[in-house]
């Protein structure tokens, strides 16, 4: 699948946050964070805002490694310019 679940997948993992707890944060059911983890199924880019923002309650670091992982180059090049 895309992108996203592998960048939620390292981030959870770097910082050590359960599947659980962003389903928590997030106010959805674990099964749907299972599914983006194991790249199931993509977050809708509404989700997606969402669960940064839900990172964010949890440790700030992790949502912005989330938004680095999932944005990556798009990141770079605006700090460049």
């Amino acid at each position: 699948m895309g992108k996203a679940g592998k960048a939620l997948k390292q981030t959870l993992e770097t910082y050590d946050i359960s599947q659980n707890r962003l389903a928590v944060v997030l106010g959805v059911e674990r099964n749907k964070v299972f599914r983006w983890f194991h790249e199931q199924v993509d977050p809708t880019a509404e989700t997606v805002a969402d669960i940064v923002k839900a990172l964010n309650q949890v440790n700030p670091a992790a949502a912005d490694a989330f938004i680095e992982l999932y944005l990556g180059e798009l990141v770079e090049r605006r700090e460049e310019s």
